[in-house]
């Protein structure tokens, strides 16, 4: 048997599988036209198998089977809805080990610039910390591959791998005229959900619980919620700002940490294992009862509406922010042969008053649905992105609710079918290509001040990433000398497309990047974000809006909520 053979025969053995799967469940189910399911699935497997073998005396080229085989399946699936899809073995596996909140590989966090992919920070106690990567670095091969025109997502395949696998690095290093050479052996790497907890103002906590809804989350938001009650938090701002969801039973755990035992958070309806609508609520014995306001964006997704649907519903908090993505459907994975997976829609999530989360689909294409929603999971955040939002530069569509009118908790008024609608609408201000330009000649100049290279500044050299303490506002302050060295950087630069004149009519901006640059160079990435965090327009009208939601919360406890 010819190795050709044997991929063609597992190829539809796979789709046997999946076929057999759903004739043997639906086997009395008819078809519009009244024929049995499992003829027709019969009839798929015999054209697939027919054609392939077409394709495989005939075809004039190369073939590749698995590729060709992954395309027949992720065909099938975008027939169904926008969320059921197929995993190839290394798509599965990273499924898998973002839910376990951890994968192997050597803990850098990179960004694309115009001319290719940088280290922007390094995680504490991973293979890239101890092996000396630092902010600037530019990632020019792997493995002695040209890595130079990648992308950020490229280079993050290429230095994930499996656990105690070496891999090579060359590195351009400001300050270095020769290239750096670095081998680094991959291990387990932490994927946090939560990347920044800190007190925001005085009373005021901020979680930015952004990183998806993985087995780790609800331990991570006790954590941060102890932390910041032993700091005097008083108040709670929850940024759920381009977090993708992820899993249910987490979505559950986090919503029980704000709602009293016995509220109602979702319930899930179904043809299967959810023919029975399943009402979850909240396992709070002691939940926080602090003035709540939950942040969100057209990048909350999934599990993270769940979240913010049961806080509005119940009148817990308010929503502060723009309409959530809109997915209330929910997928059940389904591991198939040859370490391959598919994730299937299985059900619809209900908020506790019963509005559905999911947006329409069945207009436009799916481009059109996602457009909104393609981040790159190891960039940072852009230079128009706010903190806690995903990173597509995309401005998707506005969508309107489709669904009738529900009362809630204390007579509110919501609808459902458009995702989650915020109390309070909240936008950032547009981006500009001005802003961009700033953003990039910002990282460039930092990466020269870092390495200690800039006449007269060499004071703001970073020898070492000091992990084990935040920045202070004294540290790294922006002054003249350094605006003016700025000045002078762009000047020389002729790829900066910026005038000076454009320097000088958003200075403040100017300051803003040039700061939150050093700061993230000689502390990390989650300092850095802070420095936008603390000059976010959302988050100000969160805080502003926290005596709203506190009253909110009182009133509905006085008048009994929906258990």
């Amino acid at each position: 048997m010819t190795r050709k053979f044997l991929i063609v025969a597992a190829a539809i053995i796979l789709l046997a599988t999946i076929a057999g799967g759903a004739s043997k469940h639906f086997r009395r189910t008819k078809t519009t036209a009244g024929v049995p399911l499992y003829t027709i699935t019969d009839n798929i497997e015999n054209d697939y198998s027919e054609a392939m073998k077409a394709v495989s005396e005939n075809y004039a080229g190369d073939i590749d089977y698995e590729k060709a085989t992954q395309s027949v399946i992720q065909g099938m699936l975008s027939t169904l809805d926008p969320h059921s899809t197929y995993f190839s073995y290394s798509e599965f596996r990273k499924l898998k080990e973002d839910q376990d909140s951890q994968f192997y590989g050597i803990g850098v966090t990179i960004n694309q610039h115009r001319d290719g992919v940088y280290v922007q920070s390094t995680v504490k106690d991973t293979p890239a910390a101890r092996a000396g990567l630092r902010y600037g670095d530019r990632i020019v091969e792997i493995d002695g591959k040209d890595a130079r025109s990648w992308d950020s997502q490229q280079v993050s395949k290429n230095v994930r791998g499996a656990r105690g696998e070496a891999v090579k690095l060359k590195i351009e290093r400001a300050g270095s005229e020769a290239p750096v050479y670095m081998t680094i052996v991959r291990d387990a790497v932490a994927l946090p959900t939560i990347r920044n907890a800190y007190m925001v103002r005085p009373g005021v906590g901020y979680i930015g619980l952004t990183g998806g809804f993985q087995r780790t989350s609800d331990t991570e938001l006790r954590e941060s919620l102890t932390k910041l009650k032993g700091q005097g938090m008083r108040q709670l701002v929850l940024d759920l700002r381009g977090n993708p969801g992820g899993l249910l039973e987490q979505a559950i755990e986090v919503s029980s940490e704000f709602l009293p035992r016995g509220q109602v958070i979702v319930s899930v309806k179904g043809r299967t294992e959810y023919s029975e609508p399943v009402v979850y609520k909240s396992k709070g014995t002691d939940p926080e009862d602090v003035p709540l306001v939950v942040l969100i964006n057209r990048n909350t997704a999934s599990a993270s509406e769940i979240v913010a649907g049961a806080i509005q519903d119940q009148g817990r908090g308010l929503i502060v922010g723009e309409t959530s993505f809109g997915k209330g459907l929910v997928q059940r994975i389904f591991p198939l042969p040859f370490n391959t997976g598919l994730t299937l829609t299985t059900a619809r999530y209900y908020t506790p008053y019963g509005r559905s989360l999911q947006r329409d689909y069945s207009s436009g294409s799916f481009y059109d649905y996602y457009v909104r929603h393609d981040p790159d999971e190891t960039a940072s955040p852009q230079p128009n992105a706010s903190p806690g939002s995903a990173l597509s530069q995309a401005s998707p569509p506005q969508h309107l609710p489709t669904g009738p009118a529900v009362k809630t908790a204390a007579g509110r008024v919501f609808y459902g079918g458009g995702g989650i609608t915020p109390d309070i609408e909240s936008k950032l201000p547009p981006g500009s290509i001005v802003r961009n330009h700033i953003f990039e000649e910002a990282f460039y100049f930092t990466r020269e001040l870092a390495a200690g290279i800039v006449p007269g500044l060499e004071s703001y050299k970073v020898d070492k990433v000091q992990y084990d303490r935040s920045a202070r506002p004294t540290d790294y302050q922006i002054t003249d000398r350094v605006l003016e060295a700025f000045r002078n950087f762009v000047k020389a630069d002729a790829s900066a497309g910026l005038t000076q004149a454009q320097i000088d009519a958003d200075l403040d901006y100017v300051k803003l990047r040039l700061r939150e640059q050093i700061i993230t160079a000689a502390f990390n990435a989650d300092d850095g974000a802070r420095i936008l965090l603390d000059n976010d327009p959302q988050v100000m009208t969160a805080i502003e809006a926290l005596p709203k939601a506190k009253s909110l919360a009182e009133m509905v406890r006085n008048a009994g909520s929906q258990g």
